[in-house]
């Protein structure tokens, strides 16, 4: 299971964005996986159809965060 990060600011006011993609279409995974990165992050964020939003730059965490349940990070 590969997951990718990028970092997104276009289309919001020049705020950061980091985004989970290649995520399953589940929506209820994808719920439980945002509010897990979400408290992790200590920020906001939401589940989109095969993606997670989590505002502000945080790759690093992220990273750590995908790795130690199994996901290959790449991004």
């Amino acid at each position: 299971m590969i997951a990718r990060l990028r970092i997104e600011k276009a289309g919001r006011r020049g705020k950061t964005v980091t985004v989970v993609e290649s995520l399953p279409r589940n929506s209820a995974f994808l719920k439980q996986l945002a509010g897990e990165l979400k408290r992790a992050c200590g920020s906001g964020g939401k589940a989109g159809e095969s993606h997670v939003e989590i505002q502000g730059d945080h790759r690093d965490r992220l990273r750590t965060l995908l790795e130690a349940k199994g996901w290959r990070v790449k991004g």
